[in-house]
């Protein structure tokens, strides 16, 4: 069965933490300042999970152990399939297993699970991550069902206390919002979207974290309904229930459609709220307003470049909310393609010495540990500081990956954002960042669908040589040269030979946008 294994990459036999998208990927990045601990916790400490009644030291040591073998497999596993591939037919891309889409039909139940996890002091005086709450209870279960419901319940309690188990019981407390995927060797992925507060009450209490599962991903969406749970969780637990039972009866919207939600609050009697999705689908899991708060357009070029070359990335800040978004922001930076590697927006303590492993990546790693990275023996890396909003270490080449023409394109249009005025909401700056990046790859590959060529069973095979040759600038075919040994352009282009209606709708647009101007240029 699969197993919610922190980390572990799509193309092992085991799930791991990654964005809302399937297979193979890569990135890396960091980020340093001085250590900030949360209200009511030391600043170093020991990570934990275990709900049910198995001992925390066993299941971090089961899940750590089976993540770094996952790792290792998988490291050797894509080198062999690449090696033969390239062998065999030079000019077909290999197969890789796993959903490329991360659009979300809609229909589908809003969410799987709303766990509620609490620390429980042990005997040593530490504090353990327990699932207290979990709604709803799932019965009569096969086997294999209940086997896959434990090992995602004993993973959950590690990513909503990513950041040790040193806390201290607290009068006053900030509550945050971040995330975590969670994938399957089928490719599927379940995502946790995290309120972390502090209960109601008088004196010292010590924080919990309201957790839904769900494998829709829709990072705002949800965030008002944790919005929504919060204000409850103020009231009693009891009144959660009834608004989380209306929730999980109410079908998943289509993009641009809401779906309204009847509540009854003591004292306040009902409510309704209404729950709507962006018209963009491939903007709903994105705030890239929180990349830009954090890190100038000249630096998130590089940053982007090595993502498109699937390296390994790694982002340093101290709030878990601040990791979410940004790493949330830059996987979506690739669209219309995918991050297909390991995928960890917030790496939980104990597993911080697995990440450095040869394959690529894309983590987030709490700023006070910037010590124990850099200590560790890893492979080229680039890492970002998004305290200071600058790159700690990088390979040295990341500024002669794009093509020069198009990167200043890509700046003039970033600092737009600053210079604008008139762009003030989320979607406004989601959809102006969104479309320099998708012009940079409609420009480099969005003459794709020519190069396909269709047999009359209707299977379609990629001719990649014409493809590239069809680049008249030498810098662009350099890069797509490069580009097109990806995973990610892999996974693109074995999803378009399947079927001759495209796949990505938007991107499509795009490029006939695009087509349609060139020729108006030349007819004029």
């Amino acid at each position: 069965m699969p197993r919610p294994v922190p980390g572990a990459p799509r193309s092992s036999s085991a799930p791991r933490p990654g964005p809302a998208r399937p297979s193979p990927g890569k990135a890396k990045a960091r980020r340093a300042e001085a250590e900030r601990s949360p209200p009511g916790r030391s600043a170093r400490g020991r990570s934990a999970s275990a709900p049910a009644p198995l001992r925390t030291g066993a299941t971090m040591a089961s899940i750590g152990s089976f993540f770094r073998r996952s790792l290792r497999r998988s490291g050797r596993r894509e080198a062999k399939v690449d090696a033969s591939a390239a062998e065999s037919n030079p000019a077909r891309v290999p197969q890789r297993p796993g959903e490329r889409s991360s659009v979300y039909s809609a229909g589908q139940f809003f969410f799987e699970y709303l766990v509620v996890v609490s620390l429980k002091k042990t005997s040593d005086g530490r504090y353990e991550p327990k699932i207290i709450y979990q709604f709803p209870k799932r019965e009569n279960l096969l086997k294999g069902q209940k086997e896959e419901e434990e090992r995602l319940l004993q993973a959950i309690p590690l990513f909503c206390f990513p950041d040790g188990n040193n806390w201290a019981p607290v009068t006053e407390f900030t509550s945050e919002t971040f995330s975590f995927v969670l994938t399957n060797v089928d490719g599927s992925r379940k995502i946790g979207y995290c309120r972390r507060l502090l209960p109601s009450g008088r004196g010292v209490r010590l924080p919990e974290v309201f957790c839904i599962i769900s494998c829709l991903g829709c990072f705002g969406l949800f965030s008002k309904i944790l919005d929504e749970v919060e204000k409850r969780r103020q009231i009693s637990m009891a009144v959660i229930y009834p608004f989380m039972q209306g929730l999980r009866e109410s079908p998943f919207p289509a993009p641009g459609k809401s779906v309204t939600i009847k509540s009854f609050i003591p004292e306040s009697g009902t409510e309704l709220i209404e729950l709507t999705r962006p018209v963009d689908a491939h903007l709903e899991h994105v705030e890239f307003q929180a990349l830009l708060q954090r890190l100038s357009p000249h630096l998130i070029l590089p940053i982007f470049a090595s993502a498109v070359l699937e390296r390994r990335l790694i982002f340093l800040a101290e709030e878990l909310s601040v990791l979410s978004q940004c790493i949330h922001a830059v996987a979506a930076l690739l669209y219309p393609f995918t991050w297909a590697h390991t995928y960890i927006p917030v790496v939980p303590e104990c597993l911080l010495d697995t990440v450095c492993c040869p394959t690529p990546f894309m983590v987030g790693i709490q700023m006070r540990h910037l010590e124990r990275v850099l200590d560790q023996p890893m492979e080229e890396a680039l890492i970002v500081d998004l305290c200071e909003g600058k790159i700690l270490q990088a390979v040295g080449d990341e500024e002669e990956i794009l093509p020069i023409k198009l990167q200043n394109e890509m700046l003039t249009s970033l600092n737009r954002h600053n210079n604008n005025n008139n762009i003030h909401t989320s979607e406004q700056v989601n959809t102006l960042v969104s479309e320099a990046f998708v012009q940079f790859f409609v420009r480099m590959v969005g003459h794709y669908p020519s190069h396909i060529k269709w047999s009359k069973n209707g299977s379609g095979t990629f001719q990649e040589r014409a493809f590239c040759k069809a680049i008249t600038s030498k810098t662009s075919r350099k890069f797509v040269k490069k580009f097109v040994k990806t995973n990610m352009f892999a996974l693109f282009i074995e999803e378009a030979e399947k079927s001759r209606i495209p796949q990505e709708a938007y991107f499509q647009q795009k490029i006939a946008e695009y087509h349609e101007q060139k020729k108006h240029r030349r007819d004029s």
